[in-house]
């Protein structure tokens, strides 16, 4: 007798989407009970635990995981797989960090609140990627996803990642104990790093110190890797560029943050990843997954429980 294939719970509630992802990638759906893995696409309020002994891999909703490990809900010590929805979603939130950085480089908000004619006082504001070196620091899924069209637009890219290991289009990639270096080097910077302990305040004054004065810093991952204080007094002086920011700490960003007034300052409410493609995105990495998971491949997105991420 041949064996079922493999069953899968989506929770909190059922969702036809992610049942026929899952029928796509070659399992059934099933309830938790007497399911062997579950897609999660809440937060970790109402999840279940503990889990039925019977799960061996939990798929969740989200690229950023932290509130996860601050719930105690993955640790170290645990046996079930857990893989997050990291690059499901790096197309659009790429494409969000690029129109950014081009918003800042090319002054559209200052063009935007213009009243009359300033082409004199603009001229020195506005910029080109085009000759530029951007790094882009935390080069997983986004930074891959955005190469490519920092390229298209004749700008060079500097990819720091945890292992140094060559990331496709850059020129260069540096392990994380080398951060340090890119800061004097780079025109721009893009932070894509996941939010951990040790990545808090990743950009900080000190960094801030050693940037161009033309240099726009992109942050489109967690609003806790850059000290907002220490930003808000570099934007204050002109130290640099600007910063355009979809995440910020503190998120939500309250009315009357000195944020809202800096005109060299772009806020957008984190909505690089918009929720008309979330859900289909989302449908596609499960698929991905679950072929994975019938299949016995390893599976993409895994989070490490002792690294945090």
């Amino acid at each position: 007798m041949v064996d079922p294939a493999p069953a899968i719970a989506i929770g909190p509630a059922p969702d036809p989407l992610l049942e026929d992802a899952v029928r796509r990638g070659g399992a059934r759906s099933a309830p938790l009970e007497s399911a062997d893995a579950l897609v999660w696409t809440a937060n970790p309020v109402g999840f279940p635990d503990p889990l039925p002994e019977n799960i061996r891999w939990v798929q969740l909703g989200s690229a950023g995981v932290e509130e996860w490990f601050s719930a105690g809900l993955i640790t170290p010590d645990t046996s079930i797989v857990w893989t997050s929805a990291a690059g499901a979603f790096s197309a659009t939130v790429a494409e969000h960090a690029l129109a950014l950085l081009l918003a800042g480089v090319r002054a559209v908000p200052e063009h935007l609140e213009a009243r009359t004619w300033r082409q004199q006082e603009f001229f020195p504001k506005v910029g080109t990627l085009r000759g530029s070196t951007v790094a882009i620091v935390g080069a997983g899924g986004i930074g891959r996803a955005l190469i490519p069209m920092l390229a298209a637009l004749g700008a060079d890219v500097i990819a720091v990642n945890r292992s140094g290991s060559p990331v496709p289009g850059a020129i260069e990639t540096l392990p994380t104990t080398r951060l340090g270096e890119v800061w004097a080097r780079a025109d721009h910077f893009v932070i894509g790093a996941p939010a951990t302990d040790a990545t808090r305040h990743l950009v900080g004054a000190a960094e801030l110190a050693q940037m161009k004065p033309t240099a726009w810093v992109i942050n489109v991952a967690r609003g806790s890797l850059i000290h907002t204080a220490a930003l808000v007094k570099a934007l204050r002086n002109n130290a640099i560029g600007g910063a355009g920011l979809d995440v910020t700490d503190p998120e939500p960003l309250p009315d009357g943050h000195p944020l809202w007034d800096l005109p060299n300052a772009i806020i957008t409410p984190h909505d690089s990843n918009p929720p008309s493609v979330r859900p289909q995105a989302f449908a596609e990495h499960v698929v991905l997954n679950v072929t994975r998971f019938v299949t016995g491949s390893k599976l993409t997105a895994l989070i490490d429980p002792v690294v945090g991420y």
